[in-house]
């Protein structure tokens, strides 16, 4: 490409750039503003210290605003020296297909553009996030470098040239880079193919005696379960629904869970229910997993793929150890004590995982929000989970609730839910968490509502590995009988704040394993709202969504 020049455009900080647990969110208006986005990109090549010798990996979710956004971010990356920027043909890059791209070809990052699990279109969000070069999201020692660059940027450098043609496979050139548009599904797939029993899968759709449904959400993966599952694996066309990805995800809320996949939900409970039942999010980090009427709970999740682990041939000589986010339920702990390997308790957001997996120290993590993944990668990941579970569902040659139900009689059940109080008022709620953390030092000992506890503390995280400390992670409430709830703000909402209330319930007794998770968990309910005075101080008297 000849014509071009690179340009340095003056501008002023913005106050709202401070990168979340998963890099910036906003609503797309927000991203609108003139330079916003600009800001914020410079900010990342000024803070982030990604090497220009190699590759710069791009791509997102394609939601609203992603290809302008991706032209803008090439021509910046071009003008801020980077010679090689790989882009996932047609903008489109799942987060954890990003994460192996930047590894197999030892790249220097990689900028996606994605809001994750959050709604898009044009009156939806937006979002930039950083990965660095072992393929996971910055570390908080990068994002902090990030929000100081953003707060002292005086001038962006970008490349006036013409846009590049995202839809066609190959090469070009970008001023003084080098551009490759590239198949955004390939690499990931193929990795796929080494980790899991695809001939035992394969024979598991055979005859048409098994039958899924895996609901893309009209978001990033349905090019990638459109390869694996139906073509690589045989799944019959049409097992993959909702796989076309579009701008505003077809009005649905990419969120897998029982109030966003509703039909999902609804198709597996039918009289005509697949065998097994899946969905992904926006960008294909995150995974729900359902039977026929049975839906298994995140923790539950990542519990039985650590019990089951050495059925795929990627994980034939078992794990090394675990971690899963403090919110996450206790079910991988005792699973890890029954294997004799360590499970880590670190904060929300993926990042915290890295280091413990750079060190080999654990083999699966897991987050209560709908993630999982594994040292394959530097990500969670959507669909490895789901491909994960048809394995296992192979092997075994039982349906998912046998599978959970035989988990729970061997290490007992924790029955789980969250909470999300959205859209409140920030001061609100950071006076109620503040209110909390005051109650602490007298809790531990009290008798409430007939439980005592045992525990009760402001989470404090230090990394065996970074040797980094993060505190005030969540407000920790445990009790003797195997009862636990956790408080904490969310740092992925745009709209206000989020609290989000996390309630567990251990049960060993098997004839207590079939309740209802809001029965078993209702006088915990109860408990959670009256220490945290979560009505009288937020006006709510219940929670806008339970998971």
């Amino acid at each position: 490409m000849t014509g071009f020049q690179i340009r340095a455009v003056p501008t002023t900080p913005f106050a709202d750039q401070a990168p979340g647990t998963s890099g910036l969110r906003k609503p797309v208006s927000a991203f609108l503003q003139a330079n916003y986005l600009e800001n914020f990109v410079q900010s990342i090549f000024d803070g982030a210290g990604l090497s220009r010798d190699a590759a710069l990996v791009v791509g997102g979710d394609g939601r609203y605003h992603n290809r302008t956004a991706i032209q803008a971010v090439v021509k910046m990356a071009a003008a801020n020296g980077f010679r090689t920027i790989l882009v996932g043909q047609g903008g489109l890059l799942s987060t954890p297909a990003a994460s192996c791209v930047i590894r197999k070809r030892a790249a220097a990052g990689g900028i996606l553009l994605t809001a994750s699990h959050n709604p898009g279109g044009p009156s939806g969000d937006f979002g930039v996030k950083v990965n660095v070069a072992n393929g996971g999201p910055a570390p908080e020692r990068v994002t902090d470098a990030i929000f100081v660059a953003s707060r002292r940027i005086a001038q962006y450098r970008t490349l006036e040239a013409e846009d590049i043609d995202l839809d066609r496979l190959g090469p070009t050139s970008l001023g003084p880079a080098a551009v490759e548009v590239f198949d955004p599904v390939a690499d990931y797939a193929d990795l796929m193919e080494t980790l899991f029993d695809f001939g035992a899968i394969s024979r598991l759709f055979s005859g048409g005696r098994f039958r899924m449904r895996y609901d893309a959400m009209h978001a990033v993966t349905g090019p990638y379960a459109h390869e694996l599952l139906e073509r690589r694996l045989g799944a019959p066309a049409g097992s993959v629904v909702n796989g076309q990805p579009k701008p505003d995800f077809g009005g649905l809320h990419p969120d897998p869970n029982l109030v966003h996949a509703r039909a999902l939900v609804d198709a597996m409970a039918g009289p005509e229910a697949p065998d097994f039942g899946a969905a992904s999010d926006g960008d294909g980090d995150r995974h729900m997993i359902l039977g026929r009427g049975f839906f298994v709970t995140p923790s539950d999740s990542l519990a039985v793929l650590a019990a089951n682990a050495t059925v795929a041939p990627g994980y034939a000589q078992g794990i090394v150890g675990i971690a899963r986010s403090l919110p996450t339920s206790r079910a991988a702990d005792r699973v890890a004590e029954a294997l004799g390997v360590p499970c880590f308790e670190t904060p929300t957001g993926w990042k915290f995982f890295g280091d413990l997996l750079d060190a080999r120290r654990v083999t699966l993590c897991g987050e209560e929000s709908f993630g999982a993944g594994s040292s394959h990668l530097r990500e969670k990941d959507g669909l490895w989970a789901v491909l994960f579970w048809l394995n296992i569902l192979a092997v075994r040659g039982e349906g998912v609730e046998a599978i959970l139900r035989s988990h729970w009689r061997r290490y007992g059940r924790h029955y789980y839910a969250r909470h999300d109080y959205e859209g409140l008022d920030p001061q609100k709620a950071d006076e109620l968490m503040a209110a909390l953390r005051r109650l602490l030092p007298g809790l531990a000992g009290r008798v409430i509502a007939g439980r005592r506890l045992s525990q009760a503390d402001d989470f404090c995280y230090s990394d065996p590995i970074g040797h980094t400390v993060s505190e005030h992670e969540g407000v920790r409430i445990v009790f003797e009988a195997g009862a636990r709830i956790v408080y904490r703000l969310s740092g992925t909402g745009t709209q206000g704040s989020i609290l989000r209330v996390y309630l567990e319930q251990f049960e060993v007794d098997p004839a207590r394993h079939g309740l209802a998770a809001d029965a078993a968990l209702a006088s915990l309910s109860t408990v959670a709202r009256d220490v945290a005075q979560i009505e009288s101080r937020t006006g709510r008297a219940e929670p806008s969504l339970v998971t």
